[in-house]
C-alpha cells in the first residue's frame, strides 16, 4: 500500500473507461430486448408463451455455465483473446436471433449470446490493469456502469422498437458486439502480466467453502430470486401494457421512465441513511418487502394502467436498491481470500435466476394466465423475506490489499497475526507465495499509518 495514491492514474482511467464501455455495450445488447420481445414473438413460427419465456431467459443458462470457466481460461490464454472470442459469440448469437423467423431460432441466438460470457475475464483484466489499492474503486465504477446500462436498456428498447423493430434491435446488438471488440483492441491497454487475483476471480478449491456459508447462500438466493422475478415480469408486463393500458410497445418508456426516476429518488437516500446509521439490514428487508407488495399490486390490478404504473414504481424501488446492496454485502461478508470465488458463485446464481424466471413465467402465462406469474413472483419473494429475516447487520468493512513481499509460510502466518492486531483490522490473510496480504478493515477506525508500516513498495 502506498500513501498518496488515492486516485486512478492515467493508465487505470484508460483501462476502466474501455472495459466499462465493453461491459455496457454487451449489457445493452442483452437487455434492450427485455421490454419488447413478448409482443414481437407472436409473429414467430412455433410461438408459445412458454418458449417466449425460454427465449428471454436462455442467455442466463449459458452465461451461468460458461462465465467462471472462461474467466479461468483467460488466466492461461490471455484476457483479450478470451474476451474477443466471447464478443464474437455474442455477435453470432445476435445475428442468429435477428435472422430467425422461428422462436427456436431466437432461443438458439439468445443462448449463443449468453455463451459469450466475458464478465469474469473482463473483471480479471481490470484487476491486471489497476493497482491493488484502487481495485475496489474500479470495480465499483464498473458496477455503476452495468446498472446504468440496464436502466438505459429498459428505456431504449421501446424507443428503438418503434424506430427499427425487434429484428433491428438484434442487428444493432450485433453491431454493438463489434464496437466492443474495437474498443477492447484499441482503447484498452494490454496487461504486461496476467495473474490470478483472489479478490476478483474464482478458485475451484474454494467453491465448497463458499457454498457452505449460510450468510453468502442467503445473498445467492436473493440474487437468484431477484433476477427470476425480473425476467418473469417482463414476460407479461409488456403484454399487459398493450392489452389493458392500450399503449403500443414504442410508448412503454412513458411508463418505465417516470417509475425509474422516481424510484431512484427513494433508493439513493435510503441506502445513504442505511450506510451512515449502520441499518443496512433494515433497508435490505424493506426493499424485499416492497418487491412483495409490487407483485401483489400487479396481481390485483394488472388490468389498470394506474395500478401497473404504481406497481412498477414499487418494483424499481426494490430492484434498484437490492441491485446496489447485494454486491456490496457479498464483498463485506465473504472471507478476504475467497472474495473472487464468492462473487463468481453469486453471479452464477444471478444468471440461473434469469433463466428460471423466464422459463417459469412463460409456462405459467401459457397455462394459467398473467395473474399466475405475479403470484409466482410474490411467492418467491416471500420465501426470500423469510430467509432474509434472519440475516445479521453486516459489518461496515472494506477489503484492502497490502504488498508485504514474498514470505516463508511460518513468517506469513505470523505477519497475518500481527496485521489482525492492528486497530480497525477485522480479518487478515497473507498469501506467502504472492507476497500479498488481503485484509478487511473498518475504514472509520483503522490505523492507516500502522498498516503502511507493514507494506513494501511494488
Amino acid at each position: 500500500m502506498r500513501s498518496g495514491s488515492q486516485s486512478l492514474n492515467a493508465l487505470e482511467r484508460r483501462a476502466l473507461s474501455g472495459l466499462a464501455a465493453v461491459f455496457a455495450v454487451r449489457m445493452l445488447g442483452l437487455f434492450m430486448i427485455l421490454p419488447v420481445f413478448s409482443p414481437y414473438a407472436v409473429q414467430l413460427k412455433g410461438h408459445s408463451a412458454f418458449l417466449v419465456g425460454v427465449a428471454l431467459g436462455a442467455y442466463g443458462l449459458t452465461q451461468a455455465i460458461f462465465q467462471i470457466p472462461l474467466g479461468m481460461l483467460s488466466d492461461r490464454l490471455g484476457r483479450k483473446p478470451v474476451i474477443v472470442s466471447g464478443l464474437l459469440l455474442f455477435f453470432l448469437g445476435s445475428v442468429v436471433a435477428a435472422s430467425a423467423d422461428s422462436i427456436t431460432g431466437v432461443i438458439i441466438g439468445r443462448a449463443l449470446q449468453g455463451a459469450g460470457a466475458i464478465a469474469a475475464a473482463v473483471m480479471a483484466m481490470l484487476a491486471d490493469l489497476t493497482r491493488d489499492e484502487q481495485r475496489t474503486k474500479a470495480m465499483l465504477l464498473i458496477g455503476i456502469t452495468i446498472g446504468g446500462a440496464f436502466v438505459a436498456s429498459l428505456l431504449l428498447g421501446p424507443v428503438l422498437d418503434g424506430a427499427i423493430g425487434v429484428r433491428g434491435i438484434f442487428w444493432l446488438t450485433a453491431g454493438l458486439a463489434l464496437v466492443g471488440i474495437a474498443l477492447l483492441l484499441t482503447a484498452v491497454p494490454t496487461p504486461v502480466r496476467s495473474t490470478h487475483h483472489l479478490d476478483a476471480e474464482a478458485v475451484p478449491a474454494q467453491f465448497l467453502e463458499v457454498l457452505r456459508s449460510k450468510e453468502l447462500l442467503r445473498l445467492d438466493l436473493g440474487i437468484f430470486v431477484l433476477h427470476a422475478v425480473l425476467t418473469a415480469l417482463f414476460v407479461v408486463v409488456p403484454i399487459a401494457l398493450i392489452r389493458y393500458a392500450g399503449l403500443p410497445v414504442h410508448e412503454h418508456w412513458h411508463v418505465y421512465l417516470p417509475a425509474m426516476i422516481l424510484s431512484l429518488l427513494v433508493v439513493l437516500p435510503a441506502i445513504n441513511v442505511g450506510e451512515r446509521k449502520h441499518k443496512l439490514r433494515y433497508v435490505f428487508l424493506a426493499a424485499v418487502f416492497v418487491l412483495v407488495v409490487s407483485q401483489l399490486v400487479l396481481f390485483k390490478g394488472y388490468q389498470s394502467l394506474v395500478w401497473l404504473a404504481g406497481a412498477l414504481f414499487l418494483f424499481f424501488i426494490g430492484f434498484n436498491m437490492l441491485e446496489a446492496l447485494l454486491p456490496s454485502l457479498i464483498s463485506k461478508i465473504a472471507p478476504v481470500d475467497s472474495k473472487g470465488t464468492a462473487i463468481g458463485v453469486y453471479s452464477t446464481f444471478e444468471f440461473l435466476g434469469a433463466f428460471t424466471g423466464g422459463t417459469a413465467g412463460g409456462w405459467l402465462l401459457g397455462q394459467y394466465g398473467m395473474a399466475s406469474v405475479f403470484a409466482f413472483a410474490a411467492g418467491l419473494l416471500m420465501v426470500w423475506v423469510t430467509v432474509a429475516a434472519t440475516m445479521r447487520e453486516p459489518r461496515m468493512v472494506a477489503t484492502r490489499l497490502l504488498h508485504v513481499g514474498r514470505q516463508q509460510p511460518g513468517a506469513a502466518r505470523e505477519l497475518a497475526r500481527k496485521l489482525a492486531g492492528v486497530k480497525g483490522v477485522a480479518e487478515a490473510i497473507v498469501i506467502a507465495e504472492e507476497g500479498v496480504a488481503y485484509i478487511k478493515v473498518d475504514t472509520s477506525k483503522v490505523d492507516e499509518e500502522a498498516l503502511q508500516g507493514f507494506g513494501k513498495p511494488r
